[in-house]
């Protein structure tokens, strides 16, 4: 529907000059049959849009060109203007016009100059398919967008699938959105979306093609990319490796062998610090949020002695908390005698997180702190 077509006497024509390796898509490998057309999603959802009388929001990945087009074209026919919500659906569309990706879309509309249109002659192509909580339709669901308001009678159509993960995100808006009586339609029970992957039948043709020496399966969890070799097996390709991030693979000459391994997984802004998943700042974080802070200042001389008394100080804890800690502190000290100032911050922090807990049921992230004098 967009774009050029598949050249398949190309692809014929490198298996037949022989391919060494098809490095390729997984994540429908579990999935029987073909993905579906384009074409079938934009009949469905131009008659769809059609019977719709309020006003239509549409939302999906502001990266799939083609669904775009359908969209805009859907509404053009059914006499609707466009307005594009959201910063990625708006410069995708300009990339994708300047680029000559879409000559013929319809002209688009600013968010804010659709709202004095009757609602039967609007729709809003909006990010957020996935339930994030920043993009256009969490903010609409939420009632907290600036320009955008959808009301009873309006009609949501997520034009998507679920990327696992997201279940919980997406119903929650989807519940939102609901309770206002505002209509959902999804692909669960209206054919608005195919996917843009290849499903099994698709990845035998590719190999039927190409027919390579090695299968490389990438994009997708780790048991579609498992489906994905045995399939590429199947369809007699001599052999096949599952790669995982990171790993790094010499395919010629000789046998395929792994060579080495590179950095690699998420890595995100933590307010201006660059940092990698798993470091553990978050989850520090949310250790604090949900069972509080307890910190313990000790005193000692220079002969590993307590020279004053110590210091508890909570935070995110009711105050008897604090006192039971204190207590259990100050026995602590008073039974047992310590080699070395190590020794005494860890029996101390054990008494106080144990006091906190018996106190309340919660142990805080603690930390004891010693100063010598």
């Amino acid at each position: 529907m967009l774009g050029e077509a598949t050249d398949a006497e190309a692809l014929e024509r490198l298996g037949n000059e022989g391919v060494l390796a098809l490095v390729c898509d997984s994540t429908n490998a579990l999935v029987p049959g073909s993905s579906g057309s384009e074409a079938t999603v934009r009949e469905n959802l131009t008659q769809l849009i059609g019977t719709l009388k309020g006003r239509v929001a549409v939302t999906g990945f502001a990266s799939n060109v083609a669904r775009l087009d359908t969209v805009a074209r859907a509404a053009k026919a059914s006499g609707r203007r466009v307005a594009l919500v959201g910063r990625s659906m708006q410069k995708m569309v300009a990339a994708a016009r300047e680029t000559g990706y879409l000559k013929d879309f319809p002209p688009v509309l600013d968010e804010t100059e659709v709202a004095d249109l009757p609602a039967h002659k609007v729709l809003y192509l909006c990010t957020g398919s996935q339930g994030e909580p920043r993009a256009a339709l969490a903010r609409i669901a939420n009632e907290s967008h600036p320009n955008v308001e959808l009301r009873e009678g309006d009609t949501v159509i997520f034009s998507s699938r679920v990327i696992p993960g997201n279940e919980l995100a997406i119903a929650e808006i989807q519940n939102k959105l609901a309770a206002r009586g505002i209509g959902l339609l999804t692909s669960e029970d209206h054919h608005v979306h195919v996917s843009g992957h290849p499903c099994r039948d698709e990845l035998a043709q590719m190999y039927r093609w190409i027919r390579p020496r090695l299968a490389l399966p990438v994009h997708g969890e780790m048991r579609h990319q498992v489906a994905h070799a045995a399939l590429a097996r199947e369809l007699q390709v001599p052999q096949a490796m599952v790669p995982e991030n990171g790993q790094m693979f010499r395919l010629a000459p000789g046998r395929p062998v792994l060579i080495d391994e590179v950095p690699a997984g998420r890595i995100h802004m933590d307010g201006r610090v660059l940092v990698a998943e798993g470091e553990g700042l978050a989850k520090d974080r949310r250790a604090m949020a949900f069972a509080g802070l307890l910190v313990v200042s000790l005193v000692v001389d220079h002969k590993g002695r307590i020279a004053a008394p110590p210091t508890v100080l909570g935070e995110g804890m009711p105050e008897p908390v604090e006192e039971a800690v204190l207590k259990a502190v100050e026995n602590t000290l008073d039974k047992n005698k310590y080699s070395d100032i190590d020794d005494l911050a860890e029996n101390v922090r054990r008494a106080a997180r144990r006091a906190a807990q018996d106190a309340w049921g919660k142990k805080p992230v603690t930390r004891v702190l010693v100063n010598e004098i």
